[in-house]
């Protein structure tokens, strides 16, 4: 089936390096962390997921420009997301949110910041949700050379959306303290890295 989404949106007769196994782990039920470096594929491994899986798949990226580049790029695919971030409008959140809410999108992209926002995070309760990812995971440790605080409230959400609910980390590369404290603060339920 796997194969079948990425021939039918995205054209492509086989999968990247690594990112069949991370897919896999995924579809598995598990935490699971992918270093993949920079143009290795990282979408992929949560966007094909996203439409295997009922619900909606919450990805939390740092990067404003990214988010809105996918929810484009993924709209000309025929795949329906939207996205959260502190420059929208009250009226554009409420519209996202009533496309998860219905069904109506498959992937809801969040910025870190939304994370402190409890109205947000309350809204996200009744979702359906079946994957949770973290992009930039290294921004997570204090130990990273990206250190955002705002990440430290992924916990939170894991637990709104319920634990249960796998995750998927993503970075382009993270050393042993770092990759540590990314399966630490996310609640790994057991370690898995694929590198």
């Amino acid at each position: 089936m796997k194969h079948s989404i990425l021939k039918r949106y995205w054209g492509y007769d086989a999968f990247r390096p690594m990112q069949e196994e991370i897919i896999d782990s995924v579809l598995e039920g598990r935490d699971t962390l992918g270093l993949l470096p920079t143009g290795g594929g990282k979408s992929l491994t949560f966007q094909v997921p996203a439409m295997l899986l009922p619900g909606v798949t919450i990805v939390v990226t740092p990067l404003i420009s990214l988010m809105k580049d996918q929810v484009d790029n993924l709209a000309d695919r025929g795949i329906r997301a939207v996205l959260f971030h502190s420059g929208l409008t009250l009226r554009e959140k409420d519209l996202g949110m009533t496309r998860c809410r219905l069904g109506k999108a498959k992937i809801a992209y969040v910025s870190p910041e939304r994370l402190q926002n409890e109205r947000f995070l309350a809204e996200l309760r009744p979702l359906t949700v079946s994957l949770l990812v973290v992009d930039e995971a290294h921004c997570i440790s204090q130990w990273g050379y990206d250190f955002r605080p705002s990440y430290l409230r992924i916990a939170a959400l894991r637990r709104i959306v319920g634990e249960e609910v796998p995750v998927l980390a993503l970075t382009a590369s993270a050393t042993p303290e770092v990759t540590g404290d990314i399966m630490r603060h996310l609640g790994f339920r057991e370690p898995r890295v694929f590198a």
